[in-house]
């Protein structure tokens, strides 16, 4: 259980604060409520305290972690599925796993295939999408500023091609 002030990943939505821990009383069922403000949008969401883990809520990654997600960045192999709506759904399901691994699977196999042609509008989203997470969750992981994390990002990705 997670408690106030904690900071926790939401899947496809990024790290967010536990501002509170509320109980409520929804559809006629009464049960404990995380309240989370996402930072990179301000977003408020409940998220049922008993559902979290099923939601795939987890703690940010240590910065040990960092080390991992920036070599899976960097790595040089990547998935190749030709067809874009194939690849498209498999990529949706690593960002929605919540795993830092699979989405910094999708940036950099979606960077790469950049580099070399055109990104479709969805696949260009869904790597915007993925390289946020990853910069969010790596800038309080590493205590420093979206910016310089970005910069760390962008790095990684640079040697994945």
């Amino acid at each position: 259980m997670y408690k106030v002030g904690d900071k926790v990943v939401y899947p496809m939505h990024g790290v967010g604060i536990i501002e509170a821990i509320e109980k409520k009383s929804i559809l006629g069922k009464r049960g404990e409520f995380y309240i989370l403000t996402i930072i990179n949008s301000g977003m408020r969401v409940m998220i049922p305290v008993n559902n979290a883990d099923t939601i795939g809520i987890r703690g940010i990654i240590s910065k040990r972690e960092v080390k991992k997600v920036l070599d899976v960045l960097s790595k040089k192999e990547t998935s190749v599925i030709d067809d874009w709506k194939e690849r498209y759904q498999v990529n949706i399901e690593k960002v929605k796993s919540g795993s830092i691994y699979e989405v910094s699977e999708v940036a950099r196999d979606l960077y790469r295939r950049g580099s070399e042609k055109e990104l479709s509008i969805m696949e260009r989203k869904l790597y915007e999408n993925a390289y946020q997470l990853i910069t969010h969750e790596i800038a309080l992981s590493k205590d420093v500023d979206i910016e310089e994390a970005g910069n760390i990002v962008s790095e990684a990705l640079s040697q994945s091609t």
